[in-house]
């Protein structure tokens, strides 16, 4: 820290803030219930485990205290069974299980858009501008003439009614559409996005936990959209033998199923989805360790097949990937796994949709997603 003088700076050395007992306790807790999808009974014997380990409390501030600062600061809530707190015949012990509240969920996905997106610039709420004027609601500045269809709030009485008195004077007020003046406005397009996250069995095999990274990228890029681009859309499915939706306030909850992979039904969901949006910006993000082994047939039988990739199943998404295509719905895929014969799978999928694949680890997964956003917006804009 620089600090000014009569003789000029003096140099100190950098002391990063204090953090409270809470605050520490409190990121560490962020992760653990991220990884225990909102269990917050797992979420604080973790914590426990490390405190003995670690030592991360001491006899002024316990793992109690933090529980109560927890509660009192609305982060979870302790919920009770209807029947009451008693049972056989004793008097219960006044405690009830433990659940997080809508403010952590928010919380939470802060955190994960601080961890992902941290090295972004803050800036306001908005969207991206394209550059053109139009129908809008972003006032330029700048003045033209009346034209068909024009909202009447955007109007100018000031300037019009100044039009009015130099065309046909005072002595003869009128005011005609020729006098008209509206504000102009800047164009903004708005994207809809919808964001498949699979939950099928094989996202936690071999030791690997593959979910709970997709889970923090899909609640980063929610606050993301929310907060940044309040006019665009997020939509979140995921799949497994089926594919279903998902609000955003459920992300942390998210687990894996002892389910296959039904890339189809989510690729037919997410298009499904993304027809009923009005904007012509549109766009789809997959992360999957991509190997779909599951099909549902017109009988309503499962069709699965878990060795190596089904042609069957295959030629199912090649054709979903063309669908998408003839639709203007570009697809991103993000897979996490490095199998060469999944790869080359992906590979044929995105020539398909003309789309976009990306084959990584773990890391960096969500720097990815974000700029690959970005890029689409932009690139779909100015298209």
């Amino acid at each position: 820290m620089a600090m000014n003088t009569r003789k000029g700076f003096r140099f100190t050395t950098y002391e990063a803030p204090n953090q409270t007992p809470f605050e520490k306790l409190f990121e560490i807790f962020q992760e653990l219930i991220t990884h225990t999808s909102g269990d917050v009974e797992e979420a604080l014997d973790w914590l426990r485990e490390l405190d003995k380990e670690y030592e991360l409390t001491d006899d002024d501030y316990t793992i109690e205290d933090f529980i109560e600062d927890l509660k009192a600061k609305g982060f979870i809530r302790e919920e009770f069974d209807t029947d009451g707190e008693q049972g056989d015949g004793e008097e219960g012990d006044g405690s009830g299980s433990l659940s997080i509240t809508a403010k952590l969920e928010r919380a939470l996905r802060q955190k994960a858009l601080e961890q992902i997106f941290g090295k972004l610039k803050r800036s306001g709420s908005g969207n991206h501008k394209t550059g053109k004027s139009g129908r809008g609601d972003e006032h330029t500045g700048e003045f033209r003439e009346y034209r068909f269809g024009d909202s009447l709030e955007h109007i100018s009485m000031t300037e019009s009614l100044k039009n009015a008195q130099i065309n046909h004077g005072l002595d003869s007020f009128s005011l005609s559409e020729e006098d008209l003046v509206v504000e102009d406005t800047q164009y903004k397009a708005q994207m809809s996005t919808v964001l498949m996250i699979d939950i099928s069995h094989s996202m936690i095999l071999y030791g690997e936990d593959r979910i709970t990274p997709a889970k923090k990228v899909a609640m980063a890029l929610a606050e993301l959209i929310t907060t940044r681009y309040p006019k665009d859309t997020l939509d979140i499915l995921v799949f497994g033998n089926d594919a279903w939706p998902i609000p955003i306030k459920d992300l942390p909850y998210l687990k894996v199923g002892p389910y296959h992979t039904n890339t189809v039904a989510g690729l037919q969901l997410a298009m499904d989805m993304l027809r009923r949006k009005r904007n012509t910006n549109k766009q789809i993000f997959m992360i999957t360790d991509g190997k779909p082994s599951c099909l549902r047939l017109p009988n309503g039988d499962y069709y699965k097949n878990s060795v190596g990739l089904d042609e069957y199943i295959v030629e199912k998404c090649y054709a979903m990937a063309q669908q998408a295509r003839k639709l203007h719905i570009p697809i991103t895929t993000f897979m996490i796994a490095q199998d060469p014969y999944l790869m080359q799978f992906v590979r044929e999928f995105t020539q398909a949709n003309k789309g976009k694949a990306f084959y990584t680890g773990l890391k960096g997964l969500g720097e990815m997603i974000f700029e690959d956003y970005e890029q689409n917006r932009r690139k779909r804009i100015k298209g």
